[in-house]
């Protein structure tokens, strides 16, 4: 691990001494390049969903065997989109900083384009990891509208690949709020208690009004520059105190989505009012979105008030993990304690974020897709626990082990991974987020590294409270007292390799974001 940090050292300082920078005419480095080509399996990564959907939309589906029928046509269509984004990954050049074009879209004289990098690519694959993995959860337990709920979950994948990949403000504007009215169905329309409507209109609204700020300031943006477009706003030297407008504005957006202490009362509500579906794609993807915008947007666009603003993001980042831990501890609802849990981690995503160096940022990316393996496993983990007896209250349960031992180790490895245990891809981000905030502000390191003995705490009681002792009355008395199934087996086991995968050999994602995050910070370096 070491050794690969000095590596990262040398190879920015080569770069820098190369001049691969801004303030040539060049743009954001190797990022500013545009490879025009056209890329086919690029555009089919878009195509494959596109067709999934319109063919969803026109089958009939008014017999049960249609419906399996349907099903069968999403599950399909959403693993030919995962494979197909690991094709893209794969084909893609090892210049990976480099903006492959997908295509130019032009309405009404106004052209938006699409390009896919080292860093959006890694967005892409989560969520086409995540995709398939929903449609299995809901394989047996959605009952009302089927062919809604499934057109909605490929619908989301359509409008993530393309967020993750347009190279436009004011599209990712719209693609960013457009994904609120499909989650916001899949909440109040498929959600599984009484409170349906209350969280998906928490959710709805809370994103929705820290996004008009957002937009204020991207038709300011055009008024001055005349464009939107993203690599061309690059060349652009904002003055300071507009900066920190523009940030600000950015702030109010991104940090509801994250979402960030103490925009974050939307998000436990959500999660326990919402079908696993939408816990696992709120936790896996949408809660990234966040902080891909401030990556991808404000980082590089804003780099003096991205300094300026940095110790405000430090004291709301460690005022956030104190807060979540210690309210995840005396949560007794299963999926309120993972969805607080998340909290804290984005947490210490921001401020690897903002520890404005090459380790720290680095170490949050990785700490975001292991989040997103994770999280949403801990959400599969506690529902099928709730399926069989029907509660989520953990004063129910009690010895755990002796009826479902297979569910009771796969719950013991996600939630060693949760705490951060070496081998896990969650050290590797932890590690690397603190090590890139202890370079910046060794204090801060010292109070973040407590979300990770609060973490620890709430994550061995939950599991020891469930899974240990003597078997609980309300267990025994229970009608199904199944171990985890073969379809459930099958849906945690992808989680559980990339988990293992990842914590092993973590090369496999930082080579592959190393240009992108080196380019950024040059250019943040030289404003």
């Amino acid at each position: 691990m070491w050794s690969f940090i000095e590596e990262w050292k040398i190879t920015f300082a080569a770069h820098s001494l190369r001049g691969e920078q801004p303030g040539d005419g060049s743009g954001l480095g190797q990022a500013a390049a545009r490879n025009t080509d056209p890329v086919w399996e690029m555009e089919l990564l878009l195509l494959i969903p596109i067709v999934g959907t319109i063919t969803l939309a026109v089958i009939p589906m008014g017999t049960r065997e249609n419906i399996i029928r349907g099903k069968r046509i999403a599950l399909f269509t959403s693993v030919l989109t995962l494979i197909q984004s690991v094709i893209v990954y794969i084909k893609m050049e090892d210049g990976t900083s480099i903006f492959k074009s997908l295509w130019e879209i032009n309405i009404m004289g106004y052209t938006m384009i699409f390009g896919i990098d080292g860093l959006s690519i890694w967005y892409i694959l989560l969520t086409c990891l995540l995709i398939p993995i929903c449609i299995l959860t809901g394989w047996d337990t959605i009952k009302l509208f089927e062919r809604q709920f499934l057109i909605n979950l490929l619908a989301i994948e359509i409008l993530l690949i393309l967020v993750f990949s347009v190279m436009d403000l004011l599209g990712f504007y719209i693609l960013f709020e457009a994904i609120l009215i499909p989650m916001f169905l899949v909440i109040g329309v498929w959600g599984a208690r009484e409170q349906k409507i209350t969280a998906a209109y928490y959710f709805f609204f809370y994103t929705l009004v820290g996004s008009i700020l957002m937009l204020i300031s991207i038709l300011y943006i055009y008024s001055v520059t005349g464009t939107t477009d993203y690599l061309t706003i690059l060349q652009y030297k904002f003055d300071p105190v507009v900066q920190n407008l523009i940030f600000l504005a950015f702030f109010a957006s991104f940090a509801v989505k994250i979402p960030k202490f103490p925009f974050h009362i939307w998000l436990p509500l959500a999660h326990v009012e919402a079908p696993l579906a939408g816990s696992i794609l709120l936790a896996g993807i949408l809660i990234k979105l966040g902080s891909y915008g401030f990556l991808r947007y404000s980082i590089p666009l804003l780099p003096d008030a991205s300094v300026y603003f940095t110790p405000l993001i430090f004291t709301l980042g460690i005022l956030g993990i104190v807060y979540a831990s210690l309210t995840t501890l005396r949560q007794v609802d299963l999926k309120r304690i993972i969805a607080y849990s998340s909290v804290s981690h984005m947490a210490v995503v921001m401020l690897g974020l903002f520890s404005l160096n090459i380790i720290g940022i680095e170490g949050s990316i990785f700490l975001q897709i292991a989040h997103g393996l994770v999280s949403s496993a801990l959400f599969i983990i506690v529902t099928v626990l709730y399926d069989r007896h029907h509660s989520r209250i953990i004063r129910y349960y009690r010895g755990i082990t002796i009826t479902m031992p297979i569910y009771s180790f796969i719950f013991l490895f996600f939630s060693l991974a949760n705490i951060g245990v070496p081998l896990s891809c969650n050290f590797i981000g932890e590690f690397l987020s603190f090590l890139g905030i202890y370079c910046v502000n060794p204090i801060i390191t010292i109070i973040a590294c407590s979300g990770m003995i609060l973490s620890a705490s709430y994550a061995l009681f939950l599991y020891n409270r469930i899974c240990f002792g003597s078997l609980s009355l309300y267990v025994i008395n229970s009608i199904d007292n199944r171990d985890i199934t073969r379809r459930e087996f099958y849906i945690l086991f992808p989680l559980m390799a990339l988990t293992l995968i990842l914590g092993v050999y973590p090369n496999i994602v930082l080579e592959s974001i190393h240009p992108c995050i080196t380019n950024i910070l040059s250019y943040y370096t030289i404003n």
